[in-house]
């Protein structure tokens, strides 16, 4: 039952060291494991460190939403499958990944909202300004491969690529749906909600615990979305030679590897043009992706 939680965390675990060794080396320092492993041995600081108190805050609904963001993401494994089992093979998994994500929605806005501060009011409306224009284009992407497979179980949309992987005859959806991952974990170029100009938005009031929940549950997303890609769109745990849980496992880093160098190398952008390219874009091209699996389906 928690193995899907402890490979999450690991997952999680190995992003943030492998983006901390890149981040020395576009410093000019060198790459060691001290320095890899920097961002981890601030855990223990953040642990005991005290809380930033605010005026008139709503500490309620401010810890409910820091928690929220990182719960979802754990939850939102239960439902993948790890080779050929998942702890929760739900018969609408597809559905049940999408609503914990949408989840972060919410939990971003009260971690914004709670601290009654202005900086971190506008990193949680940026948060959902975003995500109205990366929801849609990610909704259909994963549309796309449960029409392919006529299921909404995901363990059932790795069983029918067969061979074909989703990500070759739907490059479209998959595209769109790693920039969704980016964006729901809100780093690389969709970090606009916790920006520098606004003092770090929603991470401009937390210190201690609460930024440590904060931090993890990006990165925890990111790791739950890369483990998502392996049976939605690489076939899950089929592969020559090795057992499936080898090939779910090398598949899933492989997609890790490619969010943290995105995260690396892509700008941000500002929410207002990614709204336009999403709306005149990609929702389009997603809605017409979406069609190819279902006159698949049709024509058999």
């Amino acid at each position: 039952m928690l193995a899907a939680p402890a490979l999450l965390l690991g997952f999680a675990v190995l992003a943030v060291a492998v983006d901390a060794a890149l981040a020395a080396r576009d410093a000019g320092r060198a790459v060691t494991v001290s320095a890899a492993m920097r961002p981890l041995l601030a855990v223990p600081r953040a642990l005991v460190a005290q809380p930033r108190r605010m005026p008139a805050p709503d500490r309620v609904l401010w810890r409910a939403g820091v928690v929220s963001v990182p719960v979802a993401a754990v939850l939102s494994t239960l439902v993948i499958p790890f080779g050929n089992m998942a702890v929760a093979d739900l018969s609408v998994g597809v559905v049940w990944f999408n609503a914990m994500e949408v989840l972060t929605w919410a939990g971003l806005w009260l971690a914004g909202w709670g601290p009654n501060a202005a900086f971190s009011l506008v990193g949680g409306y940026r948060f959902l300004a975003q995500g109205l224009a990366y929801e849609l284009p990610l909704m259909f992407a994963l549309i796309s491969t449960a029409t392919g497979a006529q299921s909404l179980r995901v363990g059932d949309i790795a069983a029918a690529q067969n061979g074909l992987w989703y990500a070759v005859w739907m490059p479209v959806a998959f595209v769109v749906y790693l920039a969704g991952v980016l964006a729901f974990s809100f780093l690389g170029p969709f970090a606009y909600p916790v920006g520098q100009d606004i003092a770090g938005g929603v991470l401009s009031e937390t210190s201690g615990v609460d930024r440590l929940m904060l931090q993890a549950g990006r990165w925890l997303w990111l790791a739950a979305g890369a483990a998502m890609a392996v049976p939605l769109f690489l076939g899950g745990g089929a592969g020559p030679v090795l057992p499936a849980w080898a090939w779910s496992l090398i598949k899933t880093l492989l997609v890790l590897a490619v969010l943290v160098a995105a995260v690396r190398r892509l700008p941000v952008l500002r929410a207002d043009r990614y709204v336009e390219f999403a709306w005149v874009v990609l929702i389009p091209l997603t809605i017409v992706q979406t069609l190819v699996p279902a006159l698949v389906n049709l024509s058999r």
